[in-house]
């Protein structure tokens, strides 16, 4: 990976390449970046599709084809992963992926409520419930964690910020990126980024989006 891509991570959380290597699987690319992470077995590349049904535990089976709330990746994870890389099979440039930046997110909440701020996983996940905090110093960086279906407060300041990032986000305004071309590419931060999918507009359910995560970049 170049040292401009890696400082244009570092300088707006994420980085789009329009019509990137279309001679390149996503698996090459993604390896070219950093160090894939395969978060389920044979769940290396994940193909995202619009779906109006699906299981009750999803994205999908909650919302169908509206909207999806924006949230951070696996962020019921104890380490959600730290990048995930989106490629374009079948995009429409009226179907973008919305982007909000983690830092204006503290600034807009505090630092001190959100590290502060202890939630739980709606579910136990290895049989176990981790408590987790939405904002934390890991190495050089301040991860932050949304997620508002997978997530649930698990204290009284929890309960607190869980309206205030509610309250915010609904009046915040997101970059809209759309992977509308094939082989657009995207790279997001997760610890930093939320995203949000937008709402599939009639004639858009054959859209169609590859997604690799990322342990590191190199």
């Amino acid at each position: 990976m170049s040292l401009e891509i890696r400082d244009e991570i570092r300088k707006s959380g994420y980085i789009f390449f329009s019509s990137h290597r279309p001679n390149d699987s996503i698996v090459e690319i993604a390896e070219d970046f950093g160090k894939p992470l395969e978060p389920w077995e044979d769940g290396l590349v994940q193909t995202l599709v619009p779906l109006s049904e699906a299981a009750p535990n999803s994205y999908s089976g909650i919302f169908g084809l509206n909207r999806f709330p924006f949230h951070s990746d696996l962020a019921h994870w104890r380490t959600p992963p730290r990048y995930l890389l989106l490629r374009c099979v079948a995009g429409y440039s009226d179907i973008p992926t919305l982007l909000i930046d983690g830092h204006d997110l503290i600034d807009a909440v505090t630092l001190d409520i959100l590290a502060r701020a202890i939630f739980k996983p709606r579910r136990p996940r290895d049989g176990s419930i981790s408590l987790l905090r939405l904002c934390e110093p890991v190495e050089d960086v301040v991860r932050v964690r949304w997620d508002e279906v997978f997530l649930k407060p698990a204290s009284r300041i929890g309960e607190a910020a869980d309206l205030r990032v509610r309250e915010w986000l609904s009046t915040c305004t997101p970059t809209a990126m759309s992977l509308a071309k094939t082989h657009d590419t995207l790279l997001i931060d997760n610890w930093r980024m939320l995203h949000a999918r937008s709402p599939i507009l009639p004639g858009g359910e054959s859209r169609a989006i590859e997604r690799v995560y990322l342990e590191a970049l190199h």
